[in-house]
């Protein structure tokens, strides 16, 4: 199989190895870490909390409601100013830690927008994702693609990278041609797409929009880094192209349900992430319905594969 572009498709090698929580490591001249203790199925060893620069620094995803963590983070920036808290997307696992930090520290929160849903829904038709959307966000400042924050010897320059959520942002480092891809990218899993919150058309496009992208490395918001992303990210374009296909053989051969596919093509999946592979395969349908390649006949039910308590990453 071969991508839109004619290069060569192959799945993603996937890196199963997990940095440690609890701990602030020092990864490149201008970037740290510190991972939060909210290890999981969708979160891997945790939210990967990023501090960028020196003296004045910047702090990318806060990560979650989790005092202990920002105290943590406070600790390790002793003598250091925080000159921003930068969100990716409004995932609880994500932002709202930005307004612990803020109110310790007076830094403005800046990146992503509101929380907001890729379509509006027929009553009844999904049950909106509480249990994973941080409604309570709202930056001081909204950059948009192109706009910058920086500091002493950094910039970090927003990126538009809807799809995970419809306000997700990406950040380019420059000065070491990095990007912190947020959930959209990441080395250890693929992301969930997950309606209403994202949209399988938007993810795709902002795959391509990073493909097309020079960044040597990315950091993402769970797991290791990314590295030669551009390979990388044309293996996860080719994996959903294949799970598209997957999905339209099912629906081909009689599967009238979003139950009969995933329990088709998604066998030995671990039973906690059922929930998510159903929200994916919906996904999936929603774009092929746009596309005019799948009919459906009524709205769309998970056959109640998805449990309000699950929280995508």
């Amino acid at each position: 199989m071969s991508d839109p572009n004619g290069e060569p498709a192959a799945e993603p090698s996937f890196d199963a190895a997990m940095p440690a929580s609890g701990v602030m490591e020092i990864l490149t001249p201008l970037i740290r870490r510190r991972i939060a203790p909210n290890a999981g199925p969708f979160t891997a060893s945790g939210t990967c909390s990023y501090v960028v620069g020196h003296g004045r620094v910047a702090v990318i995803d806060p990560g979650p409601e989790d005092a202990a963590h920002v105290e943590a983070l406070l600790a390790d920036l002793s003598g250091e100013t925080i000159g921003a808290i930068v969100v990716t997307h409004t995932h609880r696992d994500h932002s709202p830690g930005a307004r612990l930090l803020a109110a310790r520290t007076g830094a403005p929160i800046v990146g992503c927008g509101p929380h907001k849903a890729a379509r509006s829904l027929a009553e009844g038709e999904l049950p909106i994702l509480d249990a994973s959307a941080d409604r309570l966000h709202g930056p001081d400042r909204l950059l948009r693609e192109g706009d910058t924050v920086a500091g002493p010897g950094w910039t970090l320059v927003a990126v538009e990278t809807p799809g995970h959520t419809m306000n997700h942002l990406a950040f380019a480092l420059p000065e070491e041609e990095a990007l912190f891809s947020g959930d959209h990218v990441m080395a250890w899993s693929t992301s969930i797409v997950a309606p209403p919150d994202g949209s399988m058309r938007a993810y795709m496009a902002s795959l391509d929009k990073l493909r097309e992208r020079g960044e040597r490395i990315y950091w993402p918001g769970h797991g290791g880094p990314v590295r030669d992303p551009r390979r990388f990210v044309r293996g996860l374009a080719a994996h959903r192209r294949q799970r598209e296909s997957a999905i339209r053989a099912r629906i081909g051969a009689g599967d009238a349900g979003i139950r009969a596919i995933v329990e088709a093509i998604y066998q030995g999946l671990n039973p906690a992430l059922i929930g998510a592979a159903a929200l994916s395969v919906f996904a999936h349908l929603e774009d092929l319905v746009e596309r005019g390649l799948v009919l459906t006949d009524g709205p769309a039910r998970l056959d109640g594969l998805y449990r309000p308590g699950a929280d995508p990453a």
